[in-house]
């Protein structure tokens, strides 16, 4: 990783910082880690290994808490599990151009911007969780998988907006659901990337980054189960990963050089 020591020291704490904001609400920070390898990173293997290696780091600890917490219902969360592992696989052993990943990368990105800005704004605690039919659990899981395996990243942050929209269950349950499914989406993500010959890293830089987000992650995950709110924060996030977003699909894609 062709960094200055100063460069990268800021990288490390970077990476803290998302780890410890995402795994607060049951994400694990890919859309984020994604979006500050892009700026600093060439290789796009390179960018989806390390994003799903922390984001793997990551909902580990989180998952763990959350079971020990009572809220890792499996059999609830099996119908989105069972669909999105095969999925996700599917995803990451696609070998994309450059050019179509950063696309789909920069899309993502604001896509999932303005998903926790929402999910932000409109989250409501005190509701009476509504019953849906079981297939669309499968049809959600199915699809999420396969858009986290083709970009690197585990989905949770598409899918608790979408669950929360819909009132699925508690808030709470709905980021442990949003975990765990991270959890399994980013192994299979990986062992796509592996059977395809496309798993890349830089050692130890990289493992030094998935210390910084277990860290961060554990941190996080505790506030997650203490009740803790950082509305302003997350709205702020939301705000920098559009941003970030914005600039890898018009310049990384689309080879468009606005912003100076």
């Amino acid at each position: 990783m062709s960094l200055a020591t100063g460069e990268f020291v800021g990288l490390i704490a970077i990476f803290f910082a998302v780890a410890l904001l995402y795994s607060s609400v049951g994400f694990g920070g890919g859309s984020s880690y994604l979006a500050i390898l892009a700026l600093v990173l060439s290789s796009f293997f390179v960018i989806r290994s390390t994003a799903l290696l922390c984001n793997l780091a990551v909902v580990l600890g989180s998952s763990y808490w959350y079971w020990r917490a009572g809220l890792l219902q499996l059999k609830k969360f099996l119908p989105f599990i069972a669909t999105s592992i095969p999925m996700a696989f599917l995803g990451a052993s696609f070998r994309l151009e450059e050019r179509i990943f950063f696309i789909i990368l920069g899309i993502s990105l604001i896509g999932s911007a303005i998903a926790l800005a929402v999910q932000t704004i409109q989250l409501k605690t005190n509701y009476e969780p509504k019953k849906y039919p079981s297939y669309l659990s499968y049809c959600l899981g199915a699809a999420i998988g396969l858009l986290s395996g083709l970009v690197g990243i585990g989905g949770g942050i598409f899918l608790a907006p979408v669950l929360n929209y819909m009132r699925w269950d508690r808030p709470l349950v709905i980021a442990a659901l949003a975990s765990f499914f991270i959890l399994v989406n980013s192994v299979s993500g990986l062992t796509g990337l592996a059977i395809a010959g496309t798993f890349e890293w830089f050692w130890p830089e990289i493992a030094m980054l998935v210390v910084a987000v277990v860290v961060g992650g554990q941190l996080g995950v505790r506030l997650s189960l203490g009740q803790f709110s950082a509305k302003a924060i997350r709205l702020v996030t939301a705000l920098l990963v559009l941003i970030v977003g914005l600039r890898v699909l018009l310049e990384n894609g689309l080879h468009l050089n606005l912003w100076g």
